[in-house]
């Protein structure tokens, strides 16, 4: 699918690849969405994430996190509070280590509930963007506080795109899961 330049296509992307992603889940076995990843997952990429994630919940906390991310970077923005994506201290060289943190943050956070806070988040992230244009989704520079990307290409990475990474490691799981 090609990445979303338009806020039609923003949105359908990200709705569509929501609804896949919980279809794919849906389809799981009760038992396969509680079990741990196998350790053979934890080395199938050179990406920190394949070692980070134990099991379903953890991907699925990933996303409500990134959520959270992108929620409040816009919203402290619109109020005037000039506010980088990434909370200090991190930056795009040192995010993998406040995925550390993030994940860290939910190691207590049942299953059921990673479910609930990522379907709210989903929610809540379709309702802000729908309030903006094409124009203001997708022209760079429109907004200072995106800096040289446009603030479509942050919520396409925030949705769309990450639900696709969740589907490929959720389908590593299920594949591992039936050897």
């Amino acid at each position: 699918m090609p990445r979303a330049t338009t806020k039609t296509g923003l949105l359908a992307s990200a709705d569509g690849q929501f609804d896949r992603l919980w279809l794919l889940i849906d389809g799981m076995e009760e038992e396969i969405q509680r079990a741990p990843f196998a350790e053979e997952m934890a080395t199938m990429g050179k990406e920190a994430h394949w070692a980070r994630d134990k099991n379903l919940r953890d991907v699925l906390v990933h996303l409500y996190e990134w959520h959270q991310l992108l929620l409040h970077w816009i919203q402290a923005n619109q109020a005037g509070e000039r506010k980088p994506f990434l909370p200090e201290p991190y930056n795009w060289k040192t995010y993998p280590s406040m995925n550390v943190e993030l994940w860290k943050k939910h190691q207590t956070t049942p299953l059921d509930k990673a479910k609930s806070m990522l379907k709210e988040s989903h929610q809540a992230v379709m309702t802000l963007l729908v309030t903006f244009s094409d124009e203001e989704l997708f022209t760079k520079g429109l907004f200072d506080w995106t800096g040289t990307s446009t603030l479509g290409s942050y919520a396409v990475s925030a949705t769309a795109s990450h639900y696709d990474w969740a589907m490929k490691k959720i389908k590593a799981h299920i594949k591992t899961s039936s050897k």
